[in-house]
């Protein structure tokens, strides 16, 4: 089994995050960038393949040489051989083409996707590829198992959890769930110094459309100062007559 776990290079949750240029670009500097979390669950769910089915696992991303670091440490988790498309990843679609197009040409049997990534929050790649391809899809999915070309997946839905079977080539947009917080894996002095010599390709991108673009960013507003009250019937006047809540 052949398989392409698509990573984004995002930054880190406890990075302070601010914007250049009238709000209209993203300041990278004192950024620590890691693997999008949604990916790197489906990285450890991979590296299960690799060791219970021996499947070969590569990782995609598009981005300039700046995340090359993100992919060198996927490459030290375990993965086999990395693909770097050099182009600035400004569109979800964009980034879609270009990964379809690895896809497309390395034949792979299970494509791992994140169901989003926790910087643009678009969640629009893998049903984008999936539509690119033609391929079955499973978005938001917890649970993955392959037997031969045949694969089970679990998904959350409104309410509940859908169990789903289908066949390979199959894409999914996965998260927590599919491996848990404890299963993730460091990488040890080993795997760093194999993952000098593993293969990083760098690929120039395809001819693709860029359908969206950002105008500005903004942060979210500050939270209001607390309001005390000492007794039940002051806090009903005021959702009452103040927050107009009841």
């Amino acid at each position: 089994m052949k398989i392409l776990v698509c990573i984004s290079n995002v930054p880190d949750t406890t990075s302070k995050i601010n914007f250049t240029d009238g709000d209209t670009k993203f300041d990278t500097n004192g950024v620590q960038f890691i693997i999008n979390p949604n990916d790197e669950f489906g990285l450890t769910r991979a590296m299960w393949f690799k060791e219970k089915q021996n499947a070969v696992v590569h990782i995609a991303t598009v981005g300039g040489a700046n995340v090359e670091p993100t992919m060198r440490k996927a490459l030290a988790i375990g993965a086999d051989e990395a693909i770097r498309v050099n182009a600035e990843p400004t569109d979800g679609f964009f980034v879609a083409e270009q990964l379809a197009s690895i896809i497309k040409d390395g034949s792979y049997d299970l494509i791992i996707a994140g169901r989003e990534s926790i910087d643009y929050n678009g969640g629009m790649v893998p049903g984008i590829i999936a539509s690119i391809l033609d391929l079955n899809f499973v978005n938001t999915c917890i649970q993955l198992d392959i037997e031969g070309t045949n694969a089970t997946a679990m998904r959350e839905i409104d309410g509940g959890k859908e169990k789903i079977a289908t066949t390979l080539p199959v894409i999914i947009g996965g998260q927590k769930g599919l491996v848990e917080e404890s299963d993730l894996r460091i990488p040890n002095m080993r795997g760093i110094m194999m993952a000098r010599q593993k293969k990083l390709t760098v690929i120039e991108p395809i001819t693709a459309t860029k359908a969206t673009k950002d105008n500005t960013f903004e942060k979210p507003a500050a939270k209001g100062a607390v309001k005390l009250v000492g007794t039940v019937e002051e806090l009903i006047d005021l959702l009452h007559n103040e927050a107009k809540a009841i």
